[in-house]
């Protein structure tokens, strides 16, 4: 049996949780199967059971307007992860990018479709901001691949939840399998160089974020409610890669404003590789997730897998990963009937997080308590081992119920 993956994302080009995921089930899945990867780029890798390839893209010639070109260059190599010879029984798809080029597998060559469900593309309407009219596109296309396939893997209950109200998949077909972790890779690192490097001072508490600028993640929110915080910690906001310029800029105007009021605000704009990210959780005193759409943040899994305390939004997956008042907080969210996913009282929600970051981080016994208990919860529940196991599980029935059609 041979999985063929269909991704945007695979590294080095990883830039959100979909990715992680990728790099990381692929590996997992290899050590007992064939796993070819088809992603955007250059990637080229062979490696026992493992075989990636990057497709790249001309677009020197689009005359399109610019929100689209991410959409058609989507489309053009997903045309071409088929035009060449697949040899796999069964194709895996993740994010909508990859949609298209696991229905024409499913079409042409026959194969079994699996779609991984990340995130929803109707829970995200501010994604229009970046795609224009290829947003609309991106929703039919996403509705069409999951009424098609033969499985959907719903990354915590409560996208599948999600999945249930806004699509029509037969139940038989829909399946939960959470996200996971390398609990070798993150875990709780006494080095420090990565906070020297950018001048955070080891000796005294910080609060870490560690995400995308991009309305999902709630960033603006966080930056917000520094008002609100205690002084006497740092503010550690390791935040790049913004969806659009405006966004870029409105994070850049937020951050600055704080800046003028509170010191020891250090604002990483960038995405850092993961030696450095792992070093950041580790040392932090609290970690924050303000997200307002969440299918299910690994970055609170990453968090806890190197001991620290969580405060979250108690949103989607989130729910499922923090244990609220053993690995951290959830903080309730009031949204909008009419716009979902903007909170009804964005000041109540900023002093939310704000009383919630300060009962934390002024109680160190606290914060260590929640650590503990967090990598206690990450080796318990979220190992890649059994996540793959259950993915290959769902593979051969799949495929034995090919068989006796």
């Amino acid at each position: 049996m041979k999985a063929l993956f269909l991704t945007n994302e695979y590294p080095p080009n990883v830039y959100g949780g979909a990715g992680v995921h990728v790099d990381y089930l692929s590996r997992e899945l290899a050590k007992s199967m064939p796993v070819e990867v088809r992603c955007f780029g250059d990637q080229k890798l062979e490696e026992g059971n493992l075989s990636v390839s990057g497709f790249g893209l001309d677009a020197s010639g689009f005359t399109c307007p610019k929100p689209l070109r991410s959409v058609f260059g989507a489309v053009r190599r997903c045309t071409d992860f088929n035009t060449t010879q697949i040899d796999a029984d069964i194709v895996h798809c993740h994010t909508w990018y990859s949609h298209f080029g696991g229905i024409l597998a499913k079409i042409n060559y026959g194969l079994p479709l699996v779609i991984t469900v990340h995130s929803l593309e109707p829970l995200r309407p501010w994604k229009r901001e970046q795609l224009a009219g290829g947003y609309d596109f991106s929703v039919w296309l996403e509705k069409t691949a999951l009424e098609m396939a033969d499985a959907v893997i719903a990354v915590s209950g409560g996208t599948k939840a999600d999945v249930e109200r806004l699509f029509k998949v037969h139940p038989d077909r829909l399946h939960v399998i959470y996200n996971g972790i390398d609990l070798e890779e993150y875990r709780k690192t006494d080095s420090t160089a990565a906070l020297i490097k950018y001048g955070i001072d080891p000796g005294k508490p910080f609060l870490l974020f560690v995400g995308r600028i991009t309305r999902q993640k709630g960033i603006i929110h966080l930056v917000r409610a520094i008002e609100y915080m205690e002084p006497g910690f740092q503010i550690v906001l390791c935040a790049g890669a913004p969806d659009t310029p405006e966004i870029g800029a409105e994070m850049k105007d937020a951050v600055e404003k704080m800046q003028t009021t509170r010191p020891g605000i250090i604002w990483i704009a960038e995405m850092v590789d993961k030696k450095t990210v792992r070093e950041l959780y580790s040392h932090a005193a609290v970690f924050c997730c303000p997200s307002i759409y969440e299918p299910f943040g690994i970055i609170n899994l990453e968090a806890m897998a190197c001991e620290t305390a969580v405060v979250a939004t108690a949103v989607g997956g989130i729910k499922e990963v923090v244990s609220d008042g053993e690995t951290g907080f959830l903080v309730p969210i009031d949204q909008m009937e009419e716009s979902p996913f903007e909170p009804r009282d964005p000041d109540k929600f900023a002093r939310s997080l704000a009383a919630r970051v300060n009962q934390l981080i002024t109680n160190p016994e606290l914060c260590e308590k929640f650590g503990r208990a967090g990598r206690k919860r990450a080796e318990e529940k979220f190992g890649w081992a059994a996540i793959a196991q259950e993915t290959k599980a769902l593979y051969e029935r799949l495929l034995a119920s090919k068989e006796h059609q």
